[in-house]
């Protein structure tokens, strides 16, 4: 038995500890230094809930509280470093695709492609642009170092085009199918169907950890909850609007929140994607349609179709904090930020022109003129490690 002061050393010791860690404070306790309390150091700490296990194969986020840590200015990814930067903008009434030179706000090559192009997607593994021909049922493959089109693929209903954290699988959102598909990311050959009850399935994030993601469903106001590695759906909820129409989903950069851009409900869902509790509504402008979060991770920029502007949502104070107006209106639409994060662009969905935008003062640098409906453009290449698809979503 230890000796009397000794003991009621240690006794004090392991009930401090005990409180620290209640209190969230016991990694933060002193290195014990001999005597008493290096015995007190070897008692056993307070059990730690454990965190919960992510996607398995998916490389961890670089800083847990951020999970755009990788997308910052500058940090291109070595597979990327050679590309041209481009802007690839698919014109959905024109079956084509135009490709613009940023630098000089030129349109500098047209790409006919398949039938209704809706998205250009960057593949998980960076070296691919695939062009989401929806009524076309294909794929066209772009390699953007080149700029060269290559032999579309076969793929039914392909509105949107997203890939697992881990790589193992592409997921085609099959919205008048009413699928999620999941396929080989390289072949795209068919793996998974997954038939949903809602309608319109259209734009999806994944969480933090890569477990689980959240898909828009546009055409009947729905969100689902979706299992990554089981391929299922584990949630559905209707919003709470009437005649919602939920377009796209954005992860929050802590992987607390998930927003969803509303074209109907005039304004963003805010939504707790762990518990899928019904959201609020954050009303933006007319049309809210895309979401897109700032090289520094303290803002997201949402357009808003239906009046011409951009609203801009601090993370850091929860709120909108700025609303910026195209001259002369506007539709804009779907988009991306440039690799040094200074320009956003933005296509014009119904005035078949492309917007550049000065992200720190919101003035619109270019205004260029593209084919007809221009959507889901893709600003090449970003910062990032890998991509899981739409327009540019990047870890």
């Amino acid at each position: 038995m230890l000796p009397l002061t000794l003991r009621t050393k240690s006794l004090l010791a392991a009930a401090l500890l005990t409180a620290l860690a209640g209190c969230g404070l016991a990694d933060e306790a002193p290195e014990p230094r001999g005597g008493a309390k290096k015995e007190a150091a070897a008692l056993p700490a307070a059990p730690k809930k454990a965190a919960p296990a992510g996607l398995p194969g998916m490389p961890p986020v670089l800083d847990p509280d951020d999970v755009y840590a990788a997308d910052r200015p500058g940090m291109l990814s070595p597979v990327v470093k050679g590309f041209p930067s481009r802007v690839y903008v698919p014109n959905t009434n024109s079956n084509t695709v135009s490709v613009i030179d940023p630098a000089t706000y030129k349109v500098v090559e047209t790409i006919p492609v398949g039938i209704q192009p809706q998205h250009v997607v960057p593949s998980w593994d960076l070296k691919t642009l695939w062009v989401n021909n929806n009524r076309g049922h294909t794929l066209t493959p772009i390699d953007p170092a080149t700029g060269a089109a290559g032999k579309p693929v076969e793929v039914h209903d392909p509105y949107n085009l997203y890939f697992t954290p881990d790589g193992k699988y592409a997921v085609v959102m099959a919205s008048l199918d009413r699928e999620l598909v999941f396929r080989d990311p390289h072949t795209m050959e068919r793996k998974k169907t997954v038939p949903v009850s809602c309608y319109g399935v259209n734009h999806a994030d994944f969480s933090a950890d890569g477990r689980y993601f959240v898909v828009s469903c546009e055409f009947s106001g729905e969100l689902l909850k979706v299992d990554t590695a089981k391929m299922e759906v584990i949630g559905q909820q209707k919003l709470p609007f009437q005649g919602a129409m939920p377009q796209d989903v954005k992860i929050s950069p802590d992987g607390k929140t998930f927003y969803v851009a509303d074209m109907m409900a005039h304004g963003v869902w805010v939504l707790d994607g762990e518990k899928f509790t019904t959201p609020r509504l954050m009303p933006t402008g007319k049309g809210a349609h895309g979401l897109y979060v700032a090289r520094d991770s303290k803002e997201m920029y949402i357009p808003n179709r239906g009046e011409g502007s951009i609203s801009v949502f601090d993370f850091g104070q929860d709120k909108l904090t700025k609303k910026w107006r195209l001259p002369d209106g506007g539709s804009p639409d779907m988009g991306g930020v440039s690799a040094d994060g200074k320009v956003l662009w933005l296509s014009g969905r119904y005035d078949a022109e492309v917007y550049a935008i000065d992200t720190g003062t919101g003035e619109q640098l270019a205004r260029i003129p593209v084919g007809g409906g221009p959507h889901g453009l893709a600003v090449y290449p970003q910062p990032g490690r890998y991509s899981l698809g739409h327009t540019g979503v990047f870890r």
